[in-house]
């Protein structure tokens, strides 16, 4: 493995599958059709994309049913192969690309964790010594020595997530993990893409849920039709992608078209305490941020976050979450955030949501603004966090 290549590459890649016009589903049918010539067309499901992943990377793949993300993962781990086009893998990769694969439903849950482990390349003695932590997370001791035909979906996902998270390879594939599964094993496996995205493990996730992409993805590509749409700033892709869903979202553009739609977009400013535009600030200074808008009627709430130019997400602040009401019709709304972060540059990204996570504008490279400090600052990492120190009471 080279550390100076990117963890996959992918070139001019292409595939298509071979559809039958006619299916014969009887005997008679059969000897009917031998004079009968069975037409055959072509489906183009990957029409020539090309893409790299990084290192390191936390990757999204979105796109609607029938975009192509599924052959694409089928490509990527081996199971189909391309029609034209390359992908090279520098590393070694663990697909979790469908519920039950490599799983036999005719053995116990207990059976199955080791068959899995195999398949992983985890000899028997590490799968033993692993085997409690497999069950535990996945919540199933009680159910272990069933036969996996017995499970529900639910319970088989949750198995086979709590196995391949053992894996160490260099590259791991998730396809709509999150899809099944109760809320609360959800939340184990966000935390594990926490634990991903901290320690640097290139993921590719797939999944059709846009505050996953955002929340957790480096980069992000949409598809549709067997073609990339877009690629690169994850809130960017997510957008491209309610935009896909939501073909009724009002653009700016609208306004110079002749459909007689009203222009919905919005603006932001930086300001400083004279209420004039201002773009140097100092740490702890008081940062106004002024937001209007045109129409965007359905609006219901509107987001404003921080971050830095390096990448980090500072802060995300919501009108919603925050309990502000009244405020829909003013076309106008100003926040006053106290800049205790630390030095450097920054800028804003603005949504507005028609309902909770569903975007429907958005300004994704909004005012920038740069944090200075003419002394040493008095505190390390990315911000200054409220705080009191306490000395105990003595018994």
């Amino acid at each position: 493995m080279d550390a100076h290549l990117p963890a996959i590459t992918v070139r001019n890649l292409r595939k298509e599958f071979v559809l039958p016009q006619h299916r014969r589903t009887s005997l008679k049918q059969a000897f009917v059709g031998l004079t009968r010539k069975n037409t055959k067309t072509q489906q183009k499901v990957l029409d020539g994309i090309s893409f790299e992943i990084q290192r390191g990377e936390f990757f999204g793949i979105v796109g609607r049913n029938g975009s192509g993300k599924s052959t694409l993962l089928k490509i990527l781990a081996g199971v189909y192969h391309p029609n034209a086009g390359s992908v090279d893998i520098n590393g070694e990769l663990t697909p979790f690309i469908e519920l039950g694969v490599g799983f036999n439903p005719e053995l116990s849950g207990r059976d199955n964790v080791f068959l899995n482990g195999a398949l992983l390349g985890f000899t028997r003695k590490e799968m033993e010594s692993m085997y409690d932590e497999i069950v535990a997370f996945a919540e199933l001791e009680q159910f272990m020595d069933q036969k996996l035909k017995n499970y529900s979906s639910g319970m088989q996902v949750r198995l086979a997530f709590s196995i391949a998270i053992k894996a160490h390879n260099d590259i791991l594939i998730f396809d709509e993990v999150l899809a099944v599964g109760d809320e609360a094993f959800q939340r184990k496996c966000l935390d594990v893409f926490e634990y991903y995205k901290a320690h640097k493990q290139t993921v590719i996730l797939v999944t059709h849920d846009m505050e996953t992409v955002r929340q957790f993805c480096s980069r992000a590509m949409l598809l549709d039709k067997g073609k990339i749409i877009e690629i690169g700033n994850p809130r960017k892709v997510a957008a491209a992608y309610s935009d896909l869903n939501q073909q009724s979202i009002d653009q700016a553009v609208a306004a110079q078209n002749d459909t007689g739609q009203k222009p919905s977009f919005l603006k932001a400013q930086v300001l400083g305490s004279e209420m004039k535009p201002k773009v140097n600030f100092r740490v702890g200074e008081t940062l106004t941020a002024r937001v209007r808008w045109i129409g965007l009627e359905d609006m219901k709430s509107l987001g404003i976050n921080i971050f830095k130019e390096s990448g980090e997400h500072v802060t995300g602040i919501n009108t919603l979450k925050d309990g502000v009401t009244g405020w829909q019709e003013s076309k106008e709304l100003l926040l006053d955030i106290d800049l205790d972060i630390t030095t450097g540059k920054y800028h804003l990204l603005i949504e507005a949501f028609r309902e909770e996570g569903e975007v429907i504008d958005a300004i994704l490279e909004g005012p920038r603004f740069t944090v200075t400090n003419p002394h040493a600052p008095q505190w390390s990492g990315l911000c200054s966090l409220p705080h009191k120190w306490r000395v105990p009471e003595k018994a």
